[in-house]
């Protein structure tokens, strides 16, 4: 059991013949009183404090628990924000490569084709010439002969068409 200010004001002590000045003692305990009083205030006070900052403390600690859950999500987030910048890079260089790989097949395709084509006009030149040639040619020797009959013949055979000859 704990003692109060009021224990102490209320204690009757026995009374002797050669016993302690009343006087000094009743002014002793009231001093010890205001003293006891003072301390239980003080012991009141410094609790409540305690409490308040053990409040604060916890008040704390959760945020402190709060901010590293937060650091370990944003390093999460952040950490996947890289991941899916690398996948979208990829990406797109994958992308990238595939129309380029198709911008070089088309432009090869095309070259190939006038390629052909060039080689087609080139031939088409040759026999043209070849052809242009020989008249010219046999309308030379029939200069040259005099054999005008067969002016008929190549005045028909100039009159087709450069295929059919």
């Amino acid at each position: 059991m704990s003692l109060t200010p009021l224990d102490i004001h209320n204690k009757e002590f026995s009374r002797s013949f050669r016993g302690y000045d009343e006087d000094q003692v009743n002014e002793f305990l009231d001093q010890i009183i205001k003293e006891f009083d003072l301390m239980l205030k003080e012991k009141r006070e410094l609790e409540e404090r305690t409490t308040t900052l053990n409040e604060r403390l916890s008040q704390f600690a959760n945020i402190e628990e709060t901010l590293k859950k937060s650091l370990v999500i944003a390093q999460e987030t952040a950490d996947e924000v890289k991941s899916n910048a690398r996948k979208e890079a990829q990406l797109i260089i994958r992308e990238a490569e595939k129309n380029a790989d198709r911008l070089i097949n088309e432009a090869l395709s095309k070259s190939h084709k006038l390629v052909s084509e060039i080689d087609e006009l080139k031939r088409r030149a040759t026999v043209y010439r070849m052809r242009f040639r020989s008249i010219l040619e046999a309308q030379l020797e029939m200069l040259d002969n005099g054999d005008w009959e067969n002016f008929e013949k190549i005045e028909e055979d100039l009159s087709k068409p450069v295929g059919e000859a």
